[in-house]
C-alpha cells in the first residue's frame, strides 16, 4: 500500500435518472454551499426530478432546505432511510469506480487520480436498473 502522508481530498456528486442519463461533478470540498451548486447543475440539465438523497450533514443545511421549496414546482426531495446504501444505485457506481480507477494501481499523483476520476465518471454509462433499487 502506497502511503504518502497526504490529506488531499476530492468529492464527486452523481445522479442517474431513469432514461439512462447521469451527471457527476467533482468539487474540491463537501459541504452545503458545493451540493447547492451541484443541485443547481441538476435543475438546468433535468428540471423537473424527484431528488433521491441520503441525509448527510451537507444535504440538510438551511440553503438547501430552503432551495427545495423553492423549487417544490419542479423538484421532489425523497430522503432514503438511515444506512441504507442498497437502497441507492449510486452505491454501486462508487463501487465500481473504485475499484476500476485505483483496483489495479494508484495514479502516481493526486492530481492524476483527479484526471482519472473525471474521465472516468465523464465516460463511464452504468445502465443499472433504478427500479431494482428503488423497490427492493
Amino acid at each position: 500500500m502506497l502511503i504518502t502522508g497526504s490529506h488531499k481530498k476530492t468529492f464527486v456528486f452523481g445522479s442517474l435518472s431513469m432514461d439512462g442519463r447521469q451527471m457527476f461533478r467533482q468539487y474540491p470540498k463537501m459541504n452545503g454551499e458545493v451540493f447547492l451548486k451541484y443541485l443547481k447543475c441538476l435543475k438546468r440539465k433535468f428540471k423537473k426530478f424527484v431528488f433521491f438523497y441520503d441525509g448527510a450533514p451537507s444535504h440538510r443545511t438551511k440553503a438547501v432546505t430552503e432551495f427545495f421549496e423553492d423549487n417544490k414546482d419542479c423538484i421532489l426531495p425523497v430522503r432514503l432511510p438511515r444506512c441504507s446504501p442498497e437502497f441507492n444505485p449510486l452505491e454501486e457506481c462508487w463501487r465500481q469506480g473504485k475499484k476500476d480507477i485505483v483496483g489495479s494501481r494508484f495514479p502516481p499523483t493526486f492530481e492524476d487520480l483527479k484526471k482519472n476520476i473525471s474521465v472516468y465518471y465523464r465516460t463511464r454509462r452504468f445502465g443499472l436498473d433504478i427500479i431494482k433499487y428503488l423497490c427492493q
